[in-house]
This record gives structure tokens, C-alpha cells and sequence, in this order.
């Protein structure tokens, strides 16, 4: 691929809006701005996670992830384009049961915590969530495909398995919630 971006700034937003693929130009805080916004915050927190020492296959794993939000938010910037389809969701869900099935199943919720790769990940793992929320929002007024919803939702569940392995890979504890007993009121 050609270098695309010969000039950085362009002042054409200048104005409050931005422009997707093709001539179509949105306020800066449009649904799909703010979709495609989240969707990169998203990326650049994986790319954090990426400078940590993780085991090889999960920084292959989450470099992977990496393109694949990328198609995603080139997708919501051109929604003609169809990048994400169910393979690469189920891809994910191959992904959640192999790390997960070497976990010991879960009793109590897990606070973030633990190795900096597992905080770090977390972190993801909630931006994610964030990015479904803004995905959601987008869908109730412009239908996006299942898929898109699908993808993202998987994905966060990954990150979740994924901050457990990792605090394993550093022989660190996951970080258990601990519920204050407090006398009932009254």
C-alpha cells in the first residue's frame, strides 16, 4: 500500500466536523464518530498491552486484534464495506474457550489487578466495553451489522480470560472482591 498521508493536518475539521471515507462529513461527536473514536482508544490500549513482556502467542493474539479493530473502524467509516463477519467471531470464541479452559472456573468476581500486563489489559477490557456502548447507541438510529456488535462484545470477554492468563504468566494473583460485612441499617 502507497503512503496515503502526505499532509497531516488539513484544517477541514476546523469547523467541528470530520470526514469519513468518501465525501461524507459528520459533526465531530456524531454516534459514528464517537463509535470510531472508541474503537481506536480501544487499539491504542492493545498496543499499550503490547509493550509488556506477554507470552508470544498472546501478543500475537492481541497484534492480530489490533488489524482486525482496524477493519472495524474502517468498516464504521465506510458502511458499505464488510470487514467483520461471523468467522472472526467465532475465531474469538475458540479464542475465550482455549485460555479459559486451562483456568480454575471462578467463584467470586476479580477486581483489576495484578501483574502491570493483567492491569493493563483490564483497562482494555473496560475501554471495550465502552466501545459496545457506542456501538449500541449508533445502532439504535443507523443498523449496523450484527456482526460489528457481536465482534466487540466477544472481544471484551477475551480480554477478561486474557487479564486472568496473564496474571498467571507472571505468577500473580488475580485480585479477589472482597465484600465489607456491615451490620444491616437499622
Amino acid at each position: 500500500m502507497a503512503n496515503r498521508l502526505s499532509r497531516i493536518y488539513t484544517r477541514t475539521g476546523d469547523d467541528g466536523t470530520t470526514g469519513l471515507a468518501g465525501p461524507l462529513r459528520l459533526p465531530k461527536d456524531a454516534a459514528r464518530i464517537e463509535a470510531i473514536g472508541a474503537v481506536d482508544e480501544l487499539n491504542a490500549h492493545l498496543g499499550v498491552l503490547l509493550a509488556e513482556e506477554l507470552p508470544e502467542d498472546i501478543a500475537a493474539l492481541i497484534a492480530e486484534l489490533q488489524h482486525r479493530l482496524f477493519d472495524l473502524g474502517g468498516q464504521l467509516a465506510m458502511p458499505e464495506y464488510e470487514a467483520i463477519q461471523a468467522g472472526q467471531v467465532t475465531a474469538l470464541e475458540a479464542a475465550i474457550d482455549h485460555y479459559n479452559g486451562a483456568l480454575p472456573p471462578l467463584k467470586e468476581f476479580i477486581l483489576p489487578g495484578g501483574s502491570r500486563a493483567a492491569a493493563q489489559c483490564h483497562v482494555a477490557r473496560t475501554v471495550c466495553r465502552r466501545a459496545e456502548r457506542r456501538l449500541v447507541n449508533l445502532n439504535r438510529s443507523e443498523p449496523l451489522a450484527p456482526s460489528l456488535l457481536h465482534f466487540v462484545n466477544r472481544l471484551s470477554d477475551l480480554l477478561f480470560v486474557l487479564c486472568r492468563v496473564l496474571n498467571r504468566a507472571a505468577d500473580q494473583q488475580d485480585v479477589y472482591w472482597k465484600r465489607e460485612d456491615k451490620p444491616a441499617p437499622g
